[in-house]
């Protein structure tokens, strides 16, 4: 298989970071081609078929502070359609499930005293001000929070919900974990705006993979869908030759991997082997999320947080109450995720063994809740999710530029003072490509590994 005249480019990986990556290098003149194993564009965002219905695989909302995405969404026509709603938040703890949605719940919060509710507001809003994020990747979340919450609230409040996202791997994670979640949290607020207000789009990601996908190939990329990357190697001819699990060869000038970095590690083996530890080393926390298609709702909170460790799931996500419910054909859409490390046995569990757990936790939770208004449930895993914030993690991301020139590693991992989302994402890529091309340009002197544009 030839790949096409001209300067040759691979993407491989077709997330909505090879995607717009992809974009962005056609768009500059390049010949690009994506090449994803899938038989869809849009990985962690990609959709599916929930009986009659299709919508994301896992959940995700756009904020009105989220530029990036929506710069991205008014490039293709679809930004005027977005629907904006305030969201309610519920928490579940001691068997009860309360209201956290304004300032007064807050205030009535019945797991906290009073001291404890002014000293949790204190480190939200001392966090909301900080901006040496880096001098807080050397501190524990654990021992920051402890000292600006107290135990009881650490215990009751953090502890539960560090659990949620980064299972036991918390005791490893950096106080620039809050700072980051609390900055998006407070970002409508440096933006001038009154109210954070969650958007969506109908017809969900798969109508903006759809969109993205049509600029692809109005720009010339050339698509590799459901093709399995092998191996990534340099020849002699100074060539990078990607070999696919079927045997097929194609070979490029330049190579971008948007693959998880440990799966980066794996299809290149001629690089150095302090950029194959380094890459190695990277710790993804991966997720189990079900999706649920119910007759009728179970209450009205976008987002649950769920502190009950018995429970199969973090957090209940309830897009029927943020999303209108004919999207979804007059039911309800909820998601249960549970984020566990990328070697946990969970992953193994089957479908119905998930289903079974879960239809039990959402008994207790909802007393209204009935088994047979379930009408579809499916599950997804993902062992590569998002890389942890460990402690000096910012210090060990891998570099763009590799030790094989033409060889260029770009992937979430690199999101070093953010949380993970598509607005991050989707800021990653733009930021990526004149660094890129400079890189590229310059191929061949001995000018040093490029290190993220982050």
């Amino acid at each position: 298989m030839t790949a096409p005249d001209g300067q040759r480019w691979a993407i491989v990986g077709g997330g909505i970071l090879g995607m717009t990556l992809a974009l962005r290098l056609a768009q500059r003149g390049l010949s690009v081609s994506l090449i994803e194993r899938s038989e869809q564009l849009g990985g962690l965002a990609s959709a599916w078929r929930l009986g009659d219905v299709t919508w994301d695989r896992h959940y995700h909302v756009t904020l009105l502070s989220d530029r990036y995405t929506r710069s991205l969404l008014d490039e293709l026509g679809l930004e005027h359609d977005m629907r904006w709603v305030p969201a309610r938040t519920g928490f579940y703890t001691d068997g009860r499930l309360h209201s956290m949605s304004s300032a007064l719940e807050y205030l009535l919060f019945p797991p906290l005293g009073p001291i404890s509710k002014v000293r949790l507001a204190a480190t939200i809003l001392h966090a909301s001000r900080l901006t040496d994020w880096r001098q807080l990747e050397k501190i524990p979340v654990e021992d920051w929070l402890r000292a600006w919450s107290g135990n009881r609230t650490f215990e009751k409040i953090w502890l539960p919900l560090l659990r949620a996202k980064l299972g036991e791997a918390y005791t490893r994670t950096s106080a620039a974990f809050i700072w980051a979640t609390i900055q998006r949290m407070y970002a409508a607020r440096r933006a001038g705006l009154k109210q954070e207000l969650f958007g969506y789009l109908p017809g969900g990601y798969a109508r903006t993979l759809d969109a993205v996908r049509r600029r692809l190939e109005e720009a010339g990329v050339h698509l590799f869908l459901g093709m399995t990357v092998a191996a990534v190697r340099k020849e002699q001819t100074g060539e990078i030759c990607v070999e696919l699990a079927s045997g097929t060869r194609i070979r490029f000038d330049r190579v971008v991997m948007t693959v998880p970095a440990p799966i980066a590690a794996r299809l290149c083996p001629g690089i150095s082997d302090h950029e194959q530890t380094l890459l190695e080393q990277v710790e993804y926390q991966g997720i189990v999320c079900a999706s649920l298609l119910l007759k009728k709702p179970l209450a009205d909170y976008y987002i649950t947080n769920v502190t009950d460790a018995r429970f199969p799931f973090t957090a209940v996500i309830e897009m029927s109450a943020l999303v209108d419910r004919e999207q979804f054909g007059g039911n309800a859409l909820v998601y249960l995720p549970r984020y566990l490390a990328s070697d946990d046995p969970g992953f193994n569990l089957p479908d119905h063994e998930w289903g079974e757990r879960a239809v039990e936790a959402l008994s207790a939770m909802y007393p209204a809740f009935d088994p047979q208004d379930v009408l579809v449930f499916q599950v997804s895993r993902e062992r590569h999710v998002c890389a942890l914030p460990t402690l000096g993690a910012s210090e060990r991301v891998p570099q763009v530029r590799c030790s094989l020139p033409g060889i260029f590693f770009v992937n979430s991992s690199q999101i070093v003072n953010a949380t993970l989302n598509v607005n991050e994402t989707v800021r990653l890529a733009e930021e990526s490509v004149d660094p890129l091309l400079s890189a590229a340009a310059d191929q061949g002197t001995d000018s040093g590994p490029w290190q993220s544009p982050r």
